[in-house]
């Protein structure tokens, strides 16, 4: 049933202000019958009230007042297959709501009638409330206790928590992983669910834990699950078949809505949340974040457990190591694209810009995405390396990649997005040497990419010395030169040093052989 402001959204927002009864529904999501229903109501109230026809009092009441549904020419209809279908479907969008951490945008049993009413059917608010309770109480069916072997299970899920990184607030998605025998818990942080983030969760386990349960239990999330055969049968995705495949452990699906047949990763999920993260939930970075639920994860682990012979989780893994699949080396989690570079010398990847060196504008290159970073290869040579981005459009661009197109045009480097992007060091030193000469600063570019900036600064700092306003790459290349021939001269008068030593010191044994004074034959002088 549709509220009174509801009803002044239709007519006054809407019909009045000249939108059309589509602009209407797609604003108001109101069934289009619904919105047609009122607007004819209102225009057919509204001529009778200016031309005088009917009681004035009556016609403002039915044009002000609440809509009313006139419910004697209803007849009674049973509760249908449909009518189920449709409170079945809401009460799994409110679990959906629950497990997004918006509990309280749930609909009510009172919200269930309202939705049923404005879609036409005819029902009871009792009816809805008594079949809501009786689906309720089917959950609380009686459940069989598992005993698990040595070795035998672990299962798998997503979460989420919400955190604060580096000041701001984000939702981080939390892969964790528990032991079927012991109840061990095992969980790392991540921007999303891709793939590479559920590979990476499944090596990181297993590389923490020394090997591989025989079976893992998932249920029918997107990264898993790539279809349903039937409703038993699922067939999983690709990278999931290779990963049990490289490792050698069997996979099995839940049924849908049967969240207990991996019920120790479902508890474990909230329970590492609770425990970890109700304490502290402010970091500088992600790999904080993960620092600190690693060691809250490793007292949590050695806890004893009341329930399961006083013993702690992580002395029954120490029991399960010899009955675990030997642990292989590290599987390559990376998702391979292959991908041809723009005219700006990037590739796209997720939505986000990375740059590679300008020679490779309109080739192919191959990018291997991993959680945190992304390698891109051209003909099996790495040649560029990026930190991941996560937002939307971003440009991720090194400067170094363009030194070939720069050198052509170097007055482009003044405003480019390279510029904006570049170490603050680099763009200091641009700023006070460099801006009347930006060709001289690709140079230097160049330079630095191969003797490494502190070095760069180290010379710059020695020739502001000498004369501060006399400063170019030349200088700086002359003096790096020199430093490193002195570093040369300083090693061959240290070797030098170091063999006359040995001769004096090979001396004075001789001289003191009968003497008690013992020296030692490998003496050296550093």
């Amino acid at each position: 049933m549709i509220s009174l402001m509801d009803k002044q959204k239709i007519i006054i927002d809407g019909f009045l202000g000249g939108k059309s009864q589509w602009a209407i529904h797609r604003e108001t999501g109101f069934d289009r019958k619904t919105i047609r229903k009122y607007i004819r109501e209102y225009e057919e109230k509204r001529v009778m009230l200016l031309e005088g026809e009917g009681d004035k009092l009556i016609l403002t009441k039915e044009i002000v007042e609440p809509p009313r549904y006139d419910a004697s020419n209803r007849t009674n209809i049973k509760l249908t297959e449909e009518i189920m279908d449709k409170i079945d479907f809401y009460l799994e969008e409110n679990e959906k709501k629950i497990q997004a951490g918006k509990s309280k945008q749930q609909k009510k049993r009172i919200d269930i009638h309202e939705c049923l009413e404005e879609e036409g059917y005819d029902i009871s608010y009792s009816t809805v409330c008594n079949y809501i309770k009786n689906k309720l109480d089917e959950k609380k069916e009686a459940y069989i206790r598992q005993e698990y072997d040595l070795g035998d299970v672990s299962e798998f899920d997503w979460g989420h928590v919400k955190l604060e990184i580096g000041g701001e607030s984000k939702t981080i998605q939390m892969a964790v992983m528990t032991t079927a025998k012991g109840n061990y818990r095992f969980a790392y942080l991540y921007q999303n669910q891709k793939m590479e983030s559920f590979l990476d969760s499944h090596v990181r386990f297993f590389n923490h834990v020394g090997g591989v349960h025989k079976e893992i239990v998932y249920d029918n999330m997107k990264v898993a699950v790539a279809r349903f055969v039937s409703k038993t049968e699922k067939e999983p995705t690709e990278d999931l078949l290779k990963l049990s495949m490289y490792y050698g452990f069997k996979y099995r699906f839940c049924n849908a809505r049967r969240g207990n047949e991996k019920g120790h990763v479902e508890r474990s999920v909230e329970y590492v949340r609770r425990k970890v993260f109700s304490k502290k939930d402010s970091f500088e970075t992600l790999e904080d974040a993960n620092k600190y639920l690693e060691e809250e994860l490793r007292k949590l682990n050695s806890k004893p457990q009341k329930y399961n012979e006083n013993k702690s989780a992580k002395e029954f893994l120490e029991e399960e190591l010899p009955h675990l699949i030997e642990l292989a080396p590290s599987y390559d989690i990376s998702r391979v694209v292959e991908l041809r570079v723009n005219k700006y010398s990037v590739i796209n990847v997720d939505e986000n810009k990375y740059s590679v060196p300008d020679s490779l504008v309109g080739k192919f290159v191959t990018a291997k995405v991993y959680p945190n970073n992304i390698l891109v290869y051209h003909e099996s040579e790495l040649i560029a390396e990026h930190i991941r981005s996560f937002g939307a459009n971003t440009w991720n661009i090194k400067i170094e990649h363009y030194l070939n197109t720069l050198k052509k045009k170097p007055g482009a480097i003044h405003r480019s997005t390279a510029m904006r992007q570049m170490n603050s060091k680099l763009q200091d030193i641009y700023t006070k040497y460099y801006t009347q000469n930006p060709r001289d600063f690709i140079d230097l570019i160049e330079l630095i990419s191969k003797e490494g900036l502190e070095k760069i600064e180290e010379a710059i700092n020695e020739l502001e010395k000498i004369n501060p306003l006399n400063i170019d790459t030349e200088k700086i290349k002359l003096l790096c030169n020199r430093q490193e021939e002195t570093i040369e001269e300083n090693k061959y008068k240290n070797t030098e040093i170091e063999e006359h030593s040995k001769l004096i010191l090979n001396h004075y044994g001789d001289l003191l052989k009968n003497s008690s004074v013992d020296f030692d034959k490998e003496a050296l002088i550093i």
